[in-house]
């Protein structure tokens, strides 16, 4: 089935739903959209692929609500990374689906248990959750899995990274044999191929681009420091630029320290990661998204799928731990054709980790300087020889 039509009017949509997409602003349908929207309606089990930022929560959530609207008794389950992703879809489902009368129970870690076995006995239309906490409700009797008839592994690669394969496999095999999968992810690693060898029937593959794309507006440089000069450097690019930036660090502890570095330079910084509790995770995120804080400061638990309007800035404090780490964070940047920029700090033994980045991307990444120290810039000697900007990588 090839669909080339520019409007939702054309991908076989209800017109109620087509009015809760208006409502809910949405003009046009991304690519991913109408490549996985018309098979996902005719009941295919579809693997979705495409770079963050692309659409791809609607691509799964329209067709689910329309399934669900005219299947009613029919059930849908959709599994997520992290309580920030979950969140962010629940919203996305509670929107699309209020028309419709559609609602759906959250069901993650970190917020109150009796609470969500209330919201389960009501019997919610879709279930949005993380593996840890669905499985306990399973253990406790509370969660019933023989109504689900719509499944949704959202972002796979990072569920699977981050080694939630066992509770995903105990989930499948719980789970109705004739149901439909749909199987969002922004890259297609070996181990999520091999979750779609085994656990979907027959489906179809909706790509939109290849794993080595990165936001074609995010304008990437990388910055060459010791470990010293990374703090004024970071102060540097954050007075600079007057957008909103994220800041990534590899471990919790330092995306603390860093976080209160810039309190204590009098920019407004919230700090998100893992060791928070429910409620300062809740404020980060929906402080940073209304403009309370400029600055986030947060671990991979941000890279994946969390939808944030307008990032201007983001920067890799610490340099990811593998290529696709850092598609994903730069990601978070020039979505849906906005222009965003991307910083990263490379530290002298980082030179191999840099490189392996910059052939992932099928270009060198061009180098930046700053007057952060000594008024002096720190440029690497490539630096004259590299493209001055870098733009999406080949679209192998």
């Amino acid at each position: 089935m090839t669909v080339t039509v520019s409007s939702f009017e054309g991908l076989g949509l209800s017109a109620d739903m087509l009015a809760g997409i208006g409502t809910a602003g949405y003009s046009c349908p991304t690519p991913i959209q109408r490549k996985a929207i018309p098979h996902a309606l005719a009941g295919q089990d579809v693997i979705g692929c495409a770079q963050t930022g692309t659409g791809k929560t609607a691509a799964f959530v329209i067709p689910m609500i329309e399934r669900l609207a005219h299947g009613r008794g029919t059930r849908a389950l959709i599994l997520a990374p992290t309580r920030e992703l979950a969140m962010q879809v629940q919203k996305v489902v509670d929107q699309l689906g209020r028309g419709r009368g559609i609602g759906a129970a959250l069901i993650v870690g970190g917020a109150n248990m009796p609470q969500q076995e209330r919201a389960l006995r009501q019997g919610p239309d879709v279930v949005v959750g993380t593996p840890g906490r669905l499985l306990d409700h399973m253990w406790r009797g509370t969660i019933n899995l023989l109504a689900i008839k719509i499944l949704v592994l959202d972002e796979a690669d990072r569920l699977l990274d981050m080694g939630f394969a066992p509770q995903i496999n105990q989930i499948l095999d719980a789970l109705p044999e004739e149901r439909q999968t749909l199987l969002f992810s922004a890259t297609m690693p070996e181990d999520v191929s091999a979750l779609a060898r085994t656990r979907l029937r027959q489906p179809v593959r909706a790509q939109e681009a290849s794993a080595g794309t990165t936001p074609s507006a995010a304008e990437q440089k990388v910055f060459h420091a010791s470990p010293e000069q990374k703090n004024s450097m970071l102060r540097w690019l954050v007075n600079e630029e007057p957008g909103t930036t994220l800041v990534f660090t590899r471990t919790k502890r330092r995306a603390d320290r860093v976080g209160r570095m810039l309190v204590d330079e009098g920019v407004p910084t919230a700090v998100l990661h893992g060791d928070r509790t429910m409620g300062q995770r809740r404020d980060a995120l929906e402080g940073f998204k209304r403009g309370k804080y400029r600055v986030l400061v947060a671990t991979d638990i941000m890279a994946r799928g969390i939808h944030v309007n307008e990032i201007a800035h983001v920067i890799n404090y610490d340099l990811p731990n593998s290529p696709e780490d850092y598609l994903h964070r730069v990601g978070r940047t020039a979505r849906v054709q906005a222009k965003g920029r991307a910083s990263t700090f490379v530290m002298p033994e980082e030179r191999s980790q840099l490189r392996a980045i910059e052939q992932w991307l099928g270009q060198a990444v061009p180098v930046g300087g700053s007057r952060a120290d000594d008024g002096k810039a720190h440029l690497d000697p490539r630096a004259s020889r590299v493209p001055h900007s870098c733009s999406a990588g080949p679209r192998r």
